[in-house]
């Protein structure tokens, strides 16, 4: 999910180049090499759940009556006596809910609905042969003081053994919301998400990971077929998870069915307002729905999609489903965007914005990114939604500057901005405040949850890359989603594979980054310069004493000097710091950054002038970069390398915090 605050004003928060005069350049970069193709991935996922279902809308009351039959198996290694299954469309039932009591702020939705939103179970009978256990008379809505209706308890009337399967018939009743988040209506434009019972995340241990749902709380589901048949008026237009099957019209409806398997959740849109766009890309179908007039941004979403499949399936793994849907929601419904599910994703942005804003670019490939780390990895966004949000934001920085360079954010009007930049600036705020390592339901504000688990993350991640070398982060996150496809990998799957990929320091890092507030500050706080000179002093020489004055041990034309760099904070990158002399010529060491300092020995035909740390900006999460830089005691007005630089870098500061 990408918020609406994240495409526009965190763009603007970033450092600035003056961009050359002409044209904007939409030529595509050459083809993406695999990262990692020694590296096997499942073909398929294991089937766990899987939902055969019917749903019926009523556009006028907005309603959706829903029946099936579910299938589940325990794939545990301990023997199960009861089901959790989620209602999340209670979130929108009243105040009472987890989502709506949350005093979440700085982030999207929020909003109290002007009509809530429900789901109601008629029926829930576990089918055992000829056995039928109706459930729903000893079903747990609600946890001893808390009225939150989102986690629902099912207690079973017998163990279920590891490796058995149940088959559950359900029947159901959703009163969607005016679009609140995700979900709901507006007007006869539908967005039909958290709509279904679905059973809870089972753990090999035989717990199940069921939590209600949080105002910054996404997803977690085990992997299973879903075979859904929706049912419209026959003027709608239909957008959903997997492949449309079947379509017919029967007494005034269109009746779609969606067959897709390797899935753990399905999301559907109906509209009789859509306008629809097809396109085949590296053999994916792909469908652009959108309301009028917004050509131009659904040639912009198909631009992105030819740019981005390919760049993801040599990144992270080729993209294994045959469609994928994008939905434009029309500007009265801006909720609805920046949303993704399997096989369908939710974009945004208003019809004016013109080309070099990439703001509807960077929506789409960031959604589309979700299908590899929400939709194929499945980590457990509850607890650890920075191995979504995270992780997929350092992959669309990283595919946005592939694709459109240093003006990745912007390069609109002679000023260009970079995607990694913006999140970079971002990133430095709230980073002592909380760590980026925690549930989604135990962020303060929906700000930190924002520029902590998007921005910092992708940060963090980006300078690990800057600094071991970039083409080890690409093999590194191509293992990992490689290695983890359909596997719901932890913090530690991640951290184990950037130690044996990059390096163990790398490693140590990320974690301290991610779950110690980590934090590191280069700065240089002493310097001299000064001619060279041999040894004075009192010698005993051929058993005399010789005197030798400081005058007489000048060496011509050789200079000597130092710098002593501290790093202060957790972090620990290695670190380059450039020597500048009076005469221009330039050179550079490197530091590991392990010790808390280093001081740098110069020596030369031309006296010290300036020093500057990382003069490449690869340690992004540099907290001060302005103390980066030094000269040497007589040069007061010389060198300043970074002048210009640090200039524009506050500037677009400043230009961020005034964007909306």
């Amino acid at each position: 999910m990408r918020a609406r605050a994240l495409a526009f004003s965190t763009a603007l928060a970033a450092a600035t180049t003056l961009a050359a005069d002409g044209p904007l350049a939409l030529a595509g970069p050459p083809a993406a090499e695999d990262a990692a193709p020694d590296v096997p991935m499942a073909s398929r996922a294991d089937d766990v759940a899987s939902y055969t279902l019917r749903a019926k809308l009523d556009p006028v009351r907005h309603t959706v009556h829903g029946e099936g039959t579910i299938t589940w198996r325990n794939a545990s290694t301990k023997p199960v006596s009861e089901l959790w299954i989620h209602l999340y469309l209670n979130a929108f039932k009243n105040q009472s809910s987890a989502f709506m009591r949350a005093p979440i702020g700085g982030f999207r939705g929020g909003h109290i609905p002007n009509e809530w939103g429900s789901i109601d179970l008629a029926r829930l009978v576990l089918v055992d042969g000829d056995a039928r256990d109706d459930l729903l008379p000893k079903i747990e809505l609600r946890r001893p003081g808390d009225d939150d209706e989102t986690d629902a308890r099912v207690p079973l009337p017998r163990e279920v053994p590891p490796g058995a399967q149940i088959t559950l018939e359900v029947e159901w009743d959703d009163k969607l919301p005016n679009i609140v988040e995700r979900t709901g209506y507006d007007g006869s434009f539908h967005m039909v998400g958290q709509w279904f019972p679905k059973i809870a995340k089972l753990e090999p241990d035989g717990t199940f990971a069921h939590f209600p749902f949080h105002h910054l709380g996404e997803f977690y589901a085990d992997f299973g077929a879903y075979d859904v048949t929706i049912d419209v008026p026959e003027d709608f237009i239909v957008g959903a998870t997997g492949p449309a099957t079947e379509t017919r019209r029967e007494g005034g409806r269109l009746i779609q069915r969606h067959v897709q398997r390797d899935v753990h959740d399905f999301a559907w849109t109906a509209w009789d307002g859509y306008r629809v766009r097809k396109e085949t890309i590296l053999g994916v179908d792909v469908t652009v729905l959108a309301p009028p007039g917004y050509d131009d941004h659904v040639e912009r979403e198909l631009e992105t999609m030819r740019f981005a499949l390919p760049h993801y399936g040599a990144r992270y793994g080729k993209y294994p489903y045959p469609v994928l849907t994008i939905v434009h929601p029309p500007a009265t419904a801006a909720e609805a965007g920046g949303m993704e599910y399997p096989t369908l994703i939710t974009t945004g942005q208003p019809s004016w914005l013109p080309r070099g804003l990439w703001f509807v670019e960077a929506v789409t490939i960031h959604e589309f990114g979700h299908q590899y780390f929400y939709g194929l990895a499945a980590s457990n966004e509850d607890a650890w939604p920075f191995l979504d949000e995270g992780l997929n934001s350092y992959a669309e920085n990283e595919a946005m500057t592939a694709w459109k360079g240093p003006g990745s954010g912007l390069d609109f009007a002679g000023l260009t901005i970079g995607d990694v930049e913006a999140q970079a600036e971002r990133a430095r705020h709230y980073g002592h405040d909380e760590k980026i390592a925690q549930g989604a339901g135990t962020f303060r504000t929906g700000s930190a949850y924002g520029a902590l688990v998007y921005s910092r993350t992708a940060t963090l991640l980006e300078t690990i890359a800057r600094a071991y070398g970039k083409a080890k982060m690409d093999r590194a996150l191509g293992v990992y989603t490689r290695r983890f496809r359909f596997a719901h990998p932890t913090p530690e799957d991640l951290i184990a594979t950037i130690r044996d990929e990059i390096a163990p320091a790398a490693a140590e890092s990320l974690r301290a980054g991610l779950f110690e507030k980590g934090w590191v500050d280069y700065a240089i706080t002493q310097m001299s310069s000064h001619p060279s000179h041999g040894a004075a002093g009192m010698f005993d020489r051929g058993g005399k004493r010789e005197t030798v004055s400081r005058d007489k041990t000048a060496l011509p034309n050789r200079y000597d000097g130092s710098v002593l760099v501290v790093r202060r904070g957790t972090l620990r990158f290695p670190v380059e710091i450039e020597l500048v002399a009076v005469d221009g010529s330039r050179s550079r060491v490197t530091w590991d950054g392990e010790a808390e300092s280093y001081r740098v020995p110069y020596s030369g035909s031309s006296a010290l002038r300036a020093a500057v740390i990382d003069p490449d900006d690869r340690i992004l999460l540099d907290e001060h970069p302005e103390n980066d830089f030094a000269t040497a005691p007589g040069h007061p007005t010389a060198g300043a390398p970074r002048v210009l630089e640090r200039g524009m870098f506050w500037a677009a500061t400043l230009l961020g915090g005034l964007a909306p």
